[in-house]
């Protein structure tokens, strides 16, 4: 019960770290995209309180921001965030509750994390702009998932694994938040 609350706490967290993050980007897309913002909170979840948190946390977090400050804009770009964000935090917090705790462990994780998130938004963003008529093209996917994505890719794969690196050896993960 006490574990469950901790974890409940940190989810909430890390959901005001995805709507506050992205203020530093100025909330303008072109920076935001290119620096991915709501992305850490959401793949740091996952790693602290594990894949049931980060799902969570990764789906409501543009949603939210979307409903409050209509940035990113709900359709098609916030729904297809929530399913991608979701997809980072349940596949991190997964693999890392599975694979024993190494930096290249944690940085395969997060790697397959970031992979199969950018899979999902892809998948979501293709019958998402299908409904309204658009086309989603390969190009498309490829531009958004990775040439412009490049800037927080790189954020994320060196300052994530130094964060979980320090949390363990702070002796505050072990199978998500210790007691």
């Amino acid at each position: 019960m006490k574990n469950s609350l901790k974890k409940l706490v940190l989810s909430g967290f890390f959901i005001a770290l995805g709507f506050i993050l992205p203020f530093f980007t100025g909330q303008i897309p072109a920076l935001g995209n290119k620096l991915l913002p709501m992305h850490i909170p959401v793949l740091l979840c996952g790693f602290v309180c594990g894949w049931p948190y980060g799902l969570a946390v990764g789906f409501i977090v543009p949603l939210f921001r979307s409903i409050v400050f209509g940035m990113p804009p709900m359709f098609p770009i916030a729904m297809a965030m929530a399913f991608e964000l979701a997809a980072y935090g349940f596949i991190s917090g997964l693999l890392y509750k599975y694979f024993s705790r190494s930096r290249g462990n944690i940085l395969v994780s997060l790697i397959a994390a970031m992979l199969g998130g950018r899979v999902v938004w892809g998948i979501v963003s293709y019958f998402l702009y299908g409904i309204s008529g658009s086309h989603f093209t390969l190009n498309m996917f490829i531009a958004g998932a990775f040439i412009n994505a490049v800037p927080g890719i790189i954020i994320q794969l060196i300052l994530l694994p130094s964060i979980v690196l320090l949390l363990e050896r702070m002796d505050m993960l072990e199978n998500g938040f210790r007691v």
